[in-house]
């Protein structure tokens, strides 16, 4: 399964906010969101394995890397049994 791209607006310089730009970092809550998780989750099974952007106490996450990280754990299809 594959994340969803976050397409929340980003907000720039002069205020204005801009819906159409979709977004390369997401926080923590957003990133667990986008795969489909708990935050707990996320910072116990994904967060040790990705990359953070940090910049001072702004952390934030790579999409790209939420998505590499889906794919790559990515299991068989389950088979039911009848």
């Amino acid at each position: 399964m594959a994340a969803r791209r976050a397409t929340a607006p980003l907000a720039k310089r002069s205020g204005q906010v801009s819906a159409s730009m979709p977004r390369i970092l997401v926080t923590k809550a957003e990133a667990a969101e986008i795969l489909g998780m708990s935050v707990d989750s996320f910072e116990r099974y994904v967060q040790p394995y990705i990359r953070a952007v940090r910049k001072g106490r702004l952390i934030r996450f790579r999409v790209s890397d939420l998505e590499h990280w889906a794919e790559e754990n990515a299991g068989q299809a389950l088979v039911e049994r009848g």
